[in-house]
C-alpha cells in the first residue's frame, strides 16, 4: 500500500497544484476574518474532492484494472484512498489553520482560547463530513455516475459554513459548555468519515470492473 501512496502523492503534487495554491489563498483570508468561516471551511471541501480526483485519474488511464493483477486488494486499495484524504486535510487544512490561528490569538488576541477550541471542533467535523459524502459512491457506481455526491459536498461546506458562523457568534455570548455539544458532534463526524471507509470497501469489493 506504501507503493499506492506515493503514486497518489506524486499525481497529487502534478495535477493538484491549483489546489494547493487556493488552500493558501484561502488560509490567509482566513487569518483577517473573524466572522465568514467559509474561507477556512472551502480548503476543506477542496482537499475532500482529492481521493475522489485520483480515482477518476486511475479509471480514465486503465490504472484501476491493471491494479487488480497487482499484490494488494481492493480493501488497501480504497484505505490508500482515504489516506491520502486524510493526509491533505491534516497538511493543508487542520495544521496550518490550527497554527495561522494561534498566531492570532498570541500576536493580535483576535479571538479567544475558548474560541479557538470550538473553531478547531468544527473544523475537524467539516474535515471529515467533506471527505465521508463522495467516496463511497464513487467506489460503488464509478467516478462519473458518482461525481454527483461531489456537488452535494458543495452544499454541506456552504450550509456548514453558514451554519457553523451562527453557531461561533452564539458561544461567545454562552459558556465554555457549549463545546460539549461540538465534542459530540466530533465524535459523530468521525464516526460518519470510520462508516463512509466501511461501506467504500464494501462497495468496492462488489463491483464489477470493467
Amino acid at each position: 500500500m506504501k507503493g499506492l501512496f506515493l503514486k497518489d502523492l506524486y499525481m497529487s503534487l502534478k495535477y493538484f497544484r491549483s489546489y494547493f495554491l487556493l488552500a493558501a489563498v484561502f488560509l490567509a483570508v482566513s487569518a483577517f476574518s473573524n466572522t465568514n468561516l467559509f474561507f477556512i471551511f472551502y480548503p476543506c471541501m477542496l482537499c475532500g474532492m482529492i481521493p475522489a480526483n485520483l480515482q477518476a485519474y486511475d479509471e480514465r488511464s486503465g490504472w484501476e484494472a491493471l491494479c487488480g493483477t497487482l499484490p494488494c486488494t481492493r480493501a488497501q486499495i480504497v484505505s490508500e484512498k482515504y489516506l491520502v484524504g486524510l493526509t491533505a486535510q491534516l497538511v493543508l487544512v487542520l495544521i496550518p489553520t490550527a497554527l495561522v490561528q494561534a498566531l492570532r490569538i498570541i500576536l493580535f488576541q483576535a479571538i479567544s482560547w475558548e474560541d479557538y477550541g470550538a473553531l478547531m471542533f468544527m473544523l475537524l467535523i467539516m474535515t471529515c463530513v467533506s471527505s465521508s459524502i463522495s467516496l463511497p459512491f464513487v467506489f460503488k457506481y464509478g467516478v462519473e455516475k458518482g461525481r454527483m455526491a461531489q456537488y452535494l459536498v458543495i452544499g454541506v461546506v456552504c450550509g456548514g459554513s453558514v451554519v457553523a458562523s451562527l453557531y461561533f457568534d452564539s458561544i461567545r455570548q454562552l459558556s465554555a459548555t457549549a463545546d460539549i455539544p461540538a465534542f459530540l458532534l466530533c465524535l459523530a463526524a468521525v464516526a460518519l468519515y470510520a462508516g463512509s471507509w466501511f461501506l467504500s470497501i464494501r462497495f468496492y469489493r462488489e463491483r464489477e470492473l470493467k
